[in-house]
């Protein structure tokens, strides 16, 4: 197996013109470090499921995080002493569009970035995945996988925790309420084909649905927890993450923060209310993050939303993402939905 240090193979492409040799089109072999320069590496597969196994580390002290296509997190960064080399495996979904459904296609393939401090890539093997289990992702611009910094959705930062033979199929996009959402195309006609059995499919939809009065939106839930089972997945509902939207006293007891709407209509509570009628499993994120914001304060908590970039209290920056992920994985692993052992936790 060829090791290589990062920087060294970096300085040696710069200084010899050396090309990476380009990856063929995928036929069933592993794709490996061939397909690397710098810290970019391609894959030409067609779109799919495929497992990536990584050696880390280098000759001097390493640290190594991964994230792909559009802004994902792959893998959290992971340290390694000198002179040593530590594997790592995860599961990624190669699509088209590769990031929000309605947005450009992007590149083709696989493309992977290496980051973290000292980032040192040894070896890589690209394969198909065989039996890989997907968590597909309904939502909303708070979730989806969003396209430029310093944004980021929930959806983007949840694939990082994840083992190898658990990834995530992000269809969340931008400015979608429950209404849209059914009736794009792109959209919810195009992911329910997509549903194999054993699946999970987390629905997140309430910030855009400011105008569906409570009959319609609960129909909408309705339809597609129902959607979902007919093709043997298993739904869960997911309250809103909230608004950064502080009373006098730093509670967040209002509609604006817990996203009741103009008509009244109290999403987190009519979610709530289908979850158990339709005995669905629920992550209720509007009382996590409400629990977690009130306790960060008005300053603390800005840093989890792009306050301070751009006076957002809606969308979430990488760091918020990153947390607000944490506490999808940790209730998914709670209820278990998931294996335990498919779960990075720590």
């Amino acid at each position: 197996m060829r090791r290589f240090n990062l920087a060294v193979l970096a300085a040696v492409t710069l200084a010899a013109g050396l090309a990476a040799t380009p990856a063929q089109a995928h036929t069933g072999r592993a794709l490996g470090i061939e397909n690397c320069t710098g810290s970019a590496c391609h894959f030409d597969v067609p779109p799919g499921t495929y497992d990536v196994k990584v050696l880390l580390g280098g000759d001097t002290e390493s640290s190594t995080a991964i994230s792909g296509e559009t802004r994902r997190s792959l893998l959290p960064e992971t340290a390694v002493a000198a002179g040593e080399r530590t594997a790592r495996s995860f599961t990624v979904n190669v699509r088209t569009p590769e990031g929000e459904p309605t947005g450009p296609d992007g590149t083709p393939g696989l493309d992977l970035t290496l980051g973290g401090t000292a980032p040192a890539l040894a070896d890589i093997r690209v394969t198909p995945a065989r039996h890989a289990r997907q968590i597909f992702l309904v939502g909303d611009s708070t979730v989806c996988d969003q396209p430029g910094d310093p944004y980021s959705g929930w959806g983007q930062q949840l694939p990082q925790y994840l083992r190898k033979g658990l990834s995530v199929a992000n269809y969340a996009d931008s400015g979608e309420s429950t209404v849209t959402y059914l009736s794009e195309p792109r959209l919810w006609a195009t992911v329910q084909p997509l549903i194999r059995r054993g699946d999970l499919v987390l629905i997140q939809l309430a910030h855009n649905d400011k105008t569906t009065d409570e009959a319609t939106y609960r129909a909408n839930l309705e339809t597609l927890v129902a959607g979902v089972r007919e093709k043997g997945g298993n739904p869960v509902l997911v309250t809103p993450i909230v608004r950064r939207w502080f009373n006098s006293d730093g509670t967040l007891n209002n509609g604006t923060a817990l996203l009741v709407n103009g008509l009244g209509v109290d999403h987190p509570a009519v979610i709530r209310s289908v979850a158990a009628a339709e005995d669905v499993p629920l992550v209720d994120l509007t009382a996590k993050t409400k629990t977690l914001v009130e306790s960060l304060g008005v300053e603390g908590s800005k840093a989890i939303y792009l306050y301070n970039e751009k006076r957002d209290n809606t969308h979430t920056s990488v760091h918020g993402a990153t947390v607000y992920a944490g506490l999808v994985r940790d209730e998914l692993l709670a209820q278990g939905l998931v294996p335990k052992g498919a779960v990075r936790v720590g």
